[in-house]
Parts: structure tokens; C-alpha cells; sequence
């Protein structure tokens, strides 16, 4: 009987695994302690910081992109944008644009005036956020 040693066996084994598992999906710190445990910024001072760093580079670009709120931010700020010689721009189409300088996953858009066609990027994860400012060579309506 040797399957009988070997079942204990794995059921010893087995077990602590087991007990462990029993607090999966358990919170034990809040989020807002994990944040502290993080960083000495509150979420406030840190998404200043990130605004200050992002101010060095264009607006529109992967490291200062547009800050919107959801795909309806996007399109209602690419509403809003005009070329400089005032005119509607030509919109093409959405693209992945990799990691932000806000640390989110940004999006972006190829956006035409006149012969010139350049990429703007969004981070759509600022839904308090209503921008106000066009990229070097745009205008807002």
C-alpha cells in the first residue's frame, strides 16, 4: 500500500498552500496607506510634480500629453482644435502610444493641417482635468 504514504504525503504538502489561499482578495492596508508607504507625497503633490516635470516638453508629446477624461475627452478636445490658420484639422486614427509622462498608458492621434501631419498624445485617465491649451502650431475653438 504504498499509495496510502504518498496521498499523506501530498496532502501535507498540499495544505499549507491551501491555508494560504483562504486570504486571497483579503485587505489588510488600505489604499490610501499603501500610497503613504510609497511616497511621502500625498496624490495631490505628486500629480503636481508630474504636471511641473511635463511642462519641459511640448504639449501633445508622450512625455506632456494632452490630459483628458476617457475616449469622450479625447474627441471632444479634437473638436475643439483648430489649425493655426484657423481651419478644422484632418483627424486620423487612434494608436497605442506606449507609457505617458503622467505613468498611464496614453493614446495617440496622427492630426493634419495643411500639408504638415503631426502625432498628439492623449492620457485619458484626467477626468477632472479640462485642457485649455492647443500643441505648438494649433489653436483651440
Amino acid at each position: 500500500m504504498r499509495i496510502l504514504p504518498l496521498a499523506l504525503a501530498l496532502l501535507a504538502v498540499a495544505t499549507p498552500a491551501f491555508a494560504q489561499q483562504a486570504d486571497i482578495g483579503a485587505r489588510t492596508t488600505s489604499p490610501e496607506e499603501l500610497f503613504r508607504q510609497m511616497s511621502n507625497e500625498t496624490p495631490e503633490q505628486d500629480m503636481a510634480r508630474l504636471i511641473a516635470q511635463a511642462a519641459a516638453y511640448p504639449l501633445g508629446s508622450i512625455e506632456n500629453p494632452v490630459r483628458v477624461g476617457g475616449p469622450e475627452g479625447e474627441r471632444a478636445y479634437l473638436a475643439r482644435l483648430a489649425c493655426a490658420d484657423g481651419t478644422a484639422p484632418r483627424i486620423g486614427s487612434r494608436s497605442d502610444a506606449g507609457q505617458g509622462g503622467f505613468g498611464s498608458i496614453a493614446s495617440a492621434y496622427s492630426v493634419a493641417c495643411g500639408g504638415t501631419t503631426r502625432r498628439i498624445v492623449f492620457d485619458m485617465h484626467h477626468a477632472e482635468h479640462r485642457e485649455d491649451r492647443a500643441p505648438p502650431g494649433y489653436a483651440i475653438r
